[in-house]
């Protein structure tokens, strides 16, 4: 039998600085007696094919840290930080983002339309709002075209009601002939000063019109609104409808809108109604009085009438 061949302690010190280094970072709080420990393991792949003559003679293992196993762990080390920072930046991506915009959180739509960002017009130098301490007669003195509710987003807007002044004969327009000649008097009897407005057709096929009609006094203004509204028993009830409206449900008076110094009368269709439903709201505000129509084939949707008239009552206020 052959003499067993020991291989001898390493010693600390011959173990290059270098190694020493990656070894620490690597693996934690490791003395000599690991590397003593994890050497020989490691001799199979990592030993020179040519020995050089003093280790054969000696079988001491070179402590030269192979370039082999530095670039492998240089590999695994470089692969953690890549996907740590993926991680990382994915995390603060998603955290950025709005709920809407991560795939799977989407909020859906309740049916608002995407209206412009609005803002109440300049006023002339000594001009108050219409009723703020100091306008006792309720005056709009901001250009009345300014403070028409623009077409929202989508919109296909008629390019012959487009914010600017209308006659009234196209007010009138979407009443029925008989009705048409009363309003029509009601307006020549009184100072009427202006009418602006603005119709457009939704992708869905709602058509809206806002019209916006200014007097010279709050008693003109509600006298025209009376014309196309009444009490009956303590109920209001319009005095016209639409074209092709045979009956109206009040809504409410908008109590939800909370707009000092206005107050709407809104309607819809009930059913049974043709083949299409119509919507409708008055707004007094002072010396100006609104109306919003809205119709669709089959139903006309609640939410962006109601968005409409809330958005237009919040401009006349």
């Amino acid at each position: 039998m052959s003499e067993q061949q020991t291989i001898p302690e390493v010693v600390p010190e011959a173990v290059p600085e270098a190694v020493t280094e990656t070894v620490t970072e690597a693996v934690p709080e490791v003395g000599p007696e690991s590397v003593t420990e994890a050497v020989p393991e490691a001799v199979p792949e990592s030993v020179p094919e040519t020995v050089p003559e003093a280790d054969q003679e000696s079988g001491a293992v070179p402590a030269k840290r192979p370039r082999r196993v530095l670039a492998a762990v240089a590999r695994w080390t470089a692969a953690v930080l890549v996907f740590g920072g993926v991680g990382a930046g994915t995390a603060a991506g998603i955290t950025s983002m709005e709920r809407g915009d991560v795939p799977g959180l989407a909020t859906e739509s309740d049916g608002r339309w995407e209206y412009p960002r609005l803002s109440l017009p300049a006023l002339p130098e000594g001009s108050p709002r219409p009723f703020t301490y100091g306008n006792e007669a309720e005056i709009h003195h901001a250009d009345l075209r300014r403070l028409l509710l623009p077409a929202p987003a989508g919109a296909t807007v008629d390019p012959k009601a487009d914010g600017g002044w209308v006659t009234t004969d196209a007010f009138l327009s979407p009443y029925g002939k008989d009705d048409r000649a009363a309003l029509a008097q009601t307006l020549a009897d009184s100072t009427l000063r202006h009418i602006t407005a603005r119709s457009w057709t939704m992708p869905d096929g709602t058509r809206s019109s806002v019209h916006l009609l200014r007097f010279s006094s709050v008693a003109y203004a509600e006298q025209f609104k009376d014309a196309l509204v009444a009490s009956d028993d303590g109920d209001v009830v319009p005095e016209v409808l639409p074209t092709g409206v045979e009956g109206a449900k009040l809504e409410g008076y908008g109590d939800d809108i909370e707009v000092e110094g206005t107050r709407p009368y809104i309607y819809q269709e009930p059913k049974p109604y043709g083949p299409e439903q119509t919507r409708w709201a008055y707004i007094q505000a002072g010396d100006t009085v609104a109306v919003v129509l809205q119709s669709r084939k089959g139903e006309a949707a609640a939410v962006p009438f109601q968005q409409t008239v809330t958005l237009q009552n919040q401009l006349l206020g």
